[in-house]
């Protein structure tokens, strides 16, 4: 079984868009776990509707460890409640993860609504560079398959680090405990691009290039260097 486990906060306008394209695969083993960090909304409300189990979030790493200690499944997905599966996901995912023996997979992003400039700038500056530095730099974001033994084995999210801690995850994966990652090929994931919207494209790239330089030069970041809040793109978005 796959335990799919979502951070929340405020996400009643994105949520029900996920948990649609969750409940549309074809694979049936899997839970879904919504990790809510005290929304106000009707997020809880809609969770519940979908047959989801509610346990408290927190910041997107303390949230996930949280989804991650109740979870049943072999496998754990990780993704973020503004994105959505395109059909047959779960199975080739998990048909791929098998057939390559990965220990932790990473997905290219695909943006939502896909226009030819968001899907022209995600390819250049994440798709194909994720994909080239699969194995001397691994990445994974906003969707991370982890088998739950290795994820256990890790220790899980770090809680302190406040930005790209999910980078920092399967890099430590890799590193120090020589899990197999790999992006997969078979399937790809639907991304909002609210984020690249409230705060710029521009904006956005260079903050994700300078943590890459900090996370390669100075170690993960654990202070508030970036500004990272969670919920901050709601307003704007409404």
């Amino acid at each position: 079984m796959i335990s799919i486990i979502i951070p929340s906060l405020n996400e009643e306008k994105y949520l029900p868009l996920l948990l649609e394209s969750i409940k549309r695969q074809a694979f049936g083993e899997y839970e879904i776990i919504v990790a809510d960090a005290g929304s106000k909304d009707k997020t809880i409300e809609i969770a519940k509707q979908y047959g989801c189990i509610i346990t408290p979030g927190g910041l997107p790493g303390r949230g996930r460890n949280l989804g991650a200690k109740v979870a049943k499944g072999e496998m754990l997905f990780f993704v973020d409640a503004d994105e959505a599966l395109p059909d047959h996901f779960l199975e080739k995912s998990l048909l791929e993860i098998e057939k390559r023996n990965l220990d932790a997979a990473g997905l290219c992003l695909v943006p939502l609504p896909n226009t030819k400039m968001s899907a022209f700038l995600l390819n250049i500056f994440y798709n194909q560079p994720v994909v080239l530095l699969e194995s001397a730099l691994p990445h994974a974001a906003m969707g991370i398959f982890i088998k739950k033994v290795m994820f256990e084995k890790i220790g899980g999210f770090d809680e302190d680090v406040k930005l790209a801690e999910d980078v920092y995850l399967v890099r430590r994966a890799t590193r120090v405990f020589k899990a197999k990652f790999g992006i997969l090929k078979t399937t790809e994931i639907f991304v909002s691009d609210r984020r690249f919207k409230t705060d710029g494209w521009l904006s956005t790239g260079a903050k994700y290039f300078l943590c890459e330089l900090h996370m390669l030069f100075l170690g993960p970041v654990k202070t508030d260097i970036f500004k990272y809040k969670f919920d901050h793109h709601k307003d704007k978005n409404k």
